[in-house]
């Protein structure tokens, strides 16, 4: 290369660094999460707070999402809401706490009770939803930041069209501060939620003061209510049926899991904090939503609700403006479009901490997203396209939102209700059973009223799976062994030979003709013989849905031959890792020999190799050492019968 070459390679090169900087680990990433760094750990009500930026912010929106869903019964649909809340989603995420400490939430616990590849299809289904619900609260949430902008009195009317605009900045401003290096800043979210909290205190005390002095409002929703509905049966009915739409007020319970590595204390503690923060937050949403819900409906006009209104998407804002004066509304404001930007934030933390969890431990992620700033780009950009779509509206996103949010709640609360039936919990089992029916419900009526984020949902799992699947096959070929170790009995065999002479055998034969007929056909054929006798070589495949893992080799007399056994994902990858692991170990040259090769369509066989781990292991794995030693020289041989 000329030094002219040189020069125009170096910005892609700087370009490729600083994109790959901070690459995390593939075993660190499935194994323990970064977060568990003893140095980073706070008291379980901090930790809350930083669940608080994505479950409190939804205050800003769900009064008027919940007043134009269900009109003058918003009160009693959150109280429905409520007692779902409560009594279902809380004990949900609290038995998920406690069979997750380390923050994988339900996906794992379901990963567990649905081992092979059903646990992984259904991992990467899920995630389609995981990223519904955390992109579209990145949007969303954005969206509602803007109105809150846009419609402050102190703003020039011309913004009013700038929607769109003003949220794509506010989404890459996001998205900047991820690029610059973002770490969690508990105490940055701690004090948000405190002023954000206390000022919703001022808010809602003041409209309940002013429902209180003024009962012929109160008189006059009631009338509405019994105009427009027959009966309380009737009333309950039609809460139950709009209940679904208000799910948003159920956002933050999959946060308050993933935070846990964060929570101070050994694994007793982390979980008892854990559901100490769950607790305490959803009970200080619940007593928010009642009042805000109540408030909003009685004291503001339901034309203001509306597209184009001045409580659409900002209720609580237009009573602070309304009753405490243009700063006070102003504070409010701002208060609420810092908190519902670092929602955001929380999101899509929250993404760049689950797919280095799942995906490249699958094996279904090219490795550069194990980087952070990579998927930054990828999820910025997509956020882009979810707010252009939307057209920034804070009701059009409203239930792609909810759907990602009821399906993250039924997927754990099926995860809870299954562990309870394995261990035997008769009543827990039948209690959570109930749950998931609910659940179940509300996902489904929702996705009938709002099929748009049914479609978004699949979409995202479209492209995750055929992301996952190429993948997969592209990256088949690498050595996927993250650790080899071999017994005492093992590593005698291969002392004790003078040349390494392997010969690879089916697992578990039980006929010695088979060991000796293969013994002479090797030196017949390949003179591959030493004082000692050959070394055989046999790989059992316990689950070939695993990507990578250790290599454990043990050691063992089997009529009266040498044999070394050891268990992987691929027969392949593991024969051509030990290969390279006994060649640096001992500076000879291995040789392996196989008896087999793969017979029929070669198709069948590619297939085999990627979905059981098998496949024409010969030429597959001269391939993987090829890939892994470039200098012929160098490389272990490969012979086949």
């Amino acid at each position: 290369m000329t030094e002219v070459d040189q020069r125009a390679a170096m910005p892609a090169t700087a370009l490729r660094r600083w994109l790959l900087k901070g690459l995390q680990s593939p075993e660190g990433s499935a194994a323990r999460p970064a977060q568990e760094d003893q140095g980073h750990r706070h008291t379980w009500w901090q930790v809350m707070c930083l669940t608080g930026v994505d479950y409190f912010s939804t205050l800003g929106y769900q009064p008027g999402i919940a007043a134009l869903a269900a009109g003058t019964l918003s009160p009693v649909a959150t109280l429905l809401l409520v007692a779902l809340t409560l009594a279902g989603a809380l004990p949900t995420y609290r038995a998920v706490a406690g069979q997750s400490p380390n923050g994988l939430g339900s996906l794992s616990m379901l990963e567990r009770l649905l081992p092979g590849w059903g646990g992984k299809l259904l991992v990467l289904f899920l995630l389609g939803f995981v990223a519904t619900a955390f992109i579209v609260t990145i949007t969303l949430s954005a969206a509602d930041a803007t109105a809150h902008l846009l419609h402050n009195p102190f703003v020039p009317k011309a913004w009013e069209s700038w929607q769109v605009p003003v949220t794509l900045a506010l989404i890459a401003a996001l998205g900047g501060v991820f690029l610059a290096g973002f770490s969690e800043a508990i105490s940055l979210a701690v004090v948000l939620v405190a002023v954000y909290l206390l000022l919703n205190v001022v808010v809602v005390a003041t409209a309940v003061q002013r429902v209180l002095t003024h009962p012929e409002q109160v008189t006059g929703w009631q009338n509405a209510l019994s105009a427009d509905h027959s009966s309380p049966i009737a009333m309950i009915a039609v809460s139950l049926y709009v209940m679904p739409k208000l799910a948003l007020g159920l956002s933050g319970f999959e946060t308050g899991v993933a935070v846990m590595p964060l929570v101070k204390g050994d694994l007793a503690e982390r979980i008892k904090g854990a559901r100490k923060l769950l607790t305490t937050a959803a009970l200080i949403m619940s007593v928010f939503l009642v009042t805000s819900s109540f408030a909003t409906t009685v004291l503001i006009p339901a034309a203001e609700f509306a597209e184009g209104g001045a409580a659409n998407g900002r209720a609580l804002a237009y009573l602070a403006h309304l009753y405490l004066g243009d700063w006070f509304g102003t504070a409010y404001d701002l208060s609420t479009i810092a908190i519902l930007w670092f929602a955001g934030a929380s999101a899509l933390a929250g993404l760049l901490n689950i797919v280095p969890r799942y995906l490249p431990r699958y094996g279904m992620a090219p490795d550069w997203t194990r980087a952070v700033r990579p998927m930054v780009l990828v999820f910025t950009g997509i956020a882009f396209l979810i707010t252009v779509i939307f057209d920034a509206e804070v009701d059009a996103q409203g239930g792609a939102y909810a759907t990602g949010v009821l399906a993250l709640i039924l997927s754990a609360a099926v995860a809870v209700t299954l562990s309870a039936w394995t261990r035997r919990q008769t009543w827990a089992a039948a209690f959570f059973g109930v749950v998931t029916l609910i659940f179940a419900y509300a996902t489904v009526a929702n996705i009938i009223e709002r099929p748009d984020g049914l479609v978004i949902a699949l979409l995202f799992v479209l492209a995750i799976v055929a992301i996952s699947l190429i993948s997969r096959a592209t990256r088949s070929t690498e050595l996927r062994v993250t650790h080899i170790s071999l017994d005492d009995c093992a590593r005698r065999f291969i002392n004790e030979s003078g040349e390494i002479y392997l010969i690879a055998n089916e697992p578990h034969a039980r006929d010695p003709r088979e060991y000796i007929d293969k013994a002479r056909e090797a030196w017949e054929l390949h003179r591959l013989r030493t004082s000692e006798g050959p070394i055989f070589l046999e790989v059992t495949i316990p689950d070939a849905s695993e990507f990578a893992g250790e290599l454990r080799v043990t050691g063992e007399e089997r009529h009266g031959f040498r044999v070394l056994r050891m268990q992987s994902t691929t027969v392949a990858n593991a024969i051509a890792a030990l290969l390279l692991h006994l060649r640096d170990q001992t500076g000879k040259t291995p040789h392996v020999y196989f008896h087999w090769a793969a017979e029929g369509n070669p198709i069948g066989a590619l297939l085999r190799y990627l979905i059981f781990g098998g496949g024409d292991v010969p030429p597959l794995t001269r391939e993987v050492l090829r890939q892994a030693e470039p200098d012929p020289d160098r490389r272990p041989i490969v012979h086949v019968g």
